[in-house]
């Protein structure tokens, strides 16, 4: 594979902006980043002329929900998204054969999955999916682990929902289950991720020991003390503001940008139609489909404002429910794009919405071989129009899209999709 040098670009290297200077790449794999003169191109290299762009790492969505869908793994890198963290897939068989493609292949986006999650019995999701393995309390927790990780699970999800956000009354795993689970999880070495559904859940996960969060509450933003604890205890969140801002009945005038990505040209003219369709008018997959009067979407903003004043890690994922057959407006790789302009909104500079989306994630989820631009990474890299550390729009103007080091065709497609 030639070797291939992006000259005269801005370098957004996962935490901070560098440059002007030059990066190069080979066989998938970083090899340069300079901001001194580049040294004469050898003839053998292919250079791009990166003169008012930015280049970013690949982005990673820290909260997805692939079903299985090869082609969600190919819309998401069509829009900058070179790995996706899944949430809940099944079967197991399933799950690790999408996983080694997606690691095999540069026309798709890279994938880490939970597998199967943790819930309780008759519960949320299980409630639906009588085949799906629960947990029955705390003494189940340690072989519920056990087998998630023989399958090739990568970390564990765990769901602590009542099903109010649905419309129902559901059993919920308790304290003690869930604190099983994360004792577990932590004893082989895995991460957990708590499903949290109100400020109930949330506090429940956090008595539990659980390393990260995932939604927020939109009755209430969280207080000041919860907050702070959250800080002190080095937890992580995901807030997933596109699916709450798409869920909230309540939402300022401003606060549409899950719909209104449907009609940006940069955006809207790489949606396959059906993908268009569900962003501009889908429903489904929802989060809160069953909302009461106090739920806002307001209050998810102010407690991500809290928690970046606070110091917590805050990591960019959108919750998408999106494949094919089901219109969910949260839609692969593009939605990503709103959670990034909705972190902004909630008080994030423009360069940490990118960091959030690049270098945190990789951090937090041990994937050390990518989310940073430097040499011995992953060449996994975004080139974009202009600066988005000024304008987090500018996100949205892809100019080119390389993972493992090859260049992903979106002209090819576009026409494709059309």
């Amino acid at each position: 594979m030639r070797p291939v040098i992006i000259d005269k670009v801005r370098i957004f290297d996962g935490r901070a902006m560098l440059g002007p200077g030059s990066v190069e790449f080979a066989d998938g794999v970083i090899t340069r980043v300079t901001t001194e003169p580049a040294p004469v191109a050898p003839a053998s290299a292919d250079v791009i002329d990166g003169t008012g762009m930015t280049l970013l790492p690949g982005l990673i969505d820290a909260h997805t929900h692939v079903f299985g869908a090869e082609s969600n793994l190919e819309l998401a890198l069509a829009f900058g998204v070179t790995t996706e963290l899944d949430m809940f897939m099944g079967p197991p068989e399933a799950t690790q054969a999408l996983c080694a493609a997606a690691g095999e292949r540069a026309d798709l986006a890279d994938m880490r999955s939970s597998g199967l999650v943790a819930s309780a019995p008759g519960g949320h999701p299980g409630v639906t999916m009588p085949l799906l393995p629960t947990v029955a309390g705390p003494e189940r927790a340690d072989a519920f682990v056990a087998e998630r990780q023989a399958e090739g699970a990568h970390f564990i999800k765990i769901i602590v929902d009542d099903g109010a956000n649905h419309g129902m009354s559901l059993p919920a795993l308790d304290r003690a289950t869930v604190t099983a689970l994360a004792e577990a999880a932590r004893r082989r070495g895995l991460l957990t991720v708590a499903h949290v559904s109100a400020l109930w859940s949330a506090r429940l996960a956090l008595d539990s020991g659980v390393d990260m969060l995932t939604h927020l509450p939109l009755e209430a933003a969280l207080d000041e003390a919860f907050v702070s604890r959250i800080a002190d205890e080095r937890r992580v969140v995901i807030p997933t503001l596109a699916m709450l801002e798409a869920s909230a009945p309540k939402t300022s005038a401003s606060a549409r940008a899950g719909r209104s990505l449907a009609d940006d040209p940069r955006i809207a003219g790489y949606l396959p139609d059906h993908a268009r369709t569900a962003m501009a008018e889908g429903h489904e997959g929802l989060c809160v489909q069953h909302a009461s009067a106090d739920h806002d979407f307001g209050h998810a903003l102010s407690s991500v404002a809290a928690l970046r004043g606070a110091g917590v890690p805050v990591l960019a994922g959108t919750d998408t429910n999106y494949r094919p057959d089901r219109a969910c407006p949260v839609v692969h790789g593009a939605s990503l794009h709103t959670e990034l302009a909705l972190l902004v909104r909630a008080g994030l500079t423009p360069a940490e919405a990118l960091t959030a989306a690049t270098s945190a994630p990789a951090e937090h989820f041990g994937l050390f071989d990518r989310g940073m631009i430097a040499p011995g990474r992953r060449a996994d890299l975004v080139l974009v129009e202009g600066d988005p550390t000024k304008d987090i729009g500018r996100t949205r103007s892809i100019e080119a899209i390389w993972c493992v080091g090859v260049r992903f065709d979106r002209e090819a497609y576009r026409k494709r999709t059309a």
